[in-house]
């Protein structure tokens, strides 16, 4: 079989890292995990990123209610080692457990910058007819007269 020299994940990276990811849920769910910090937090999941090798798994989380991710993501890497053996039982079908890491989830402050820059007055005077109805100049309604 062909390989591609293309970096976007493999049907089998996003196959295993889901899996990860449901393992990780469940984990978070029971409450596992005994450690002060995590005790009091809602983590969740957003995507868990395989390596193409699948030794290792990057899960980027949530916090949610928290403003600041980067204690509980601290708190989650240096309990890795006890994560990785409650996942085993889940991922009982790989050959090799992958080495857990985790990162802040960013999509959503992306997303709201995004959102903001979309909302701002510059944005939206741009996006808004003219008074007699017409685009503003420089928009290409497909005319070429």
């Amino acid at each position: 079989m062909a390989r591609s020299s293309s970096s976007a994940p493999s049907q089998r990276m996003l196959s295993v890292g889901e899996k990860v990811r449901h393992a990780l849920t469940e984990i978070f769910q029971r409450g596992e995990i005994r450690d002060p910090l995590l005790e009091r937090a809602v983590v969740s999941v957003s995507e868990v990123r395989m390596s193409p090798d699948l030794k290792i798994a990057t899960a980027y989380v949530t916090v949610l209610g928290q403003d600041a991710a980067d204690p509980f993501v601290a708190a989650l890497n240096k309990n890795a080692r006890f994560i990785r053996g409650r996942l085993t039982p889940a991922l009982r079908g790989m050959k090799y457990m992958p080495e857990v890491r985790f990162r802040p989830d960013t999509s959503f402050d992306n997303f709201a910058r995004i959102d903001a820059l979309l909302k701002s007055p510059e944005v939206q005077r741009d996006l808004d007819p003219d008074e007699d109805g017409e685009a503003r100049a420089g928009d290409d309604n497909g005319d070429n007269d």
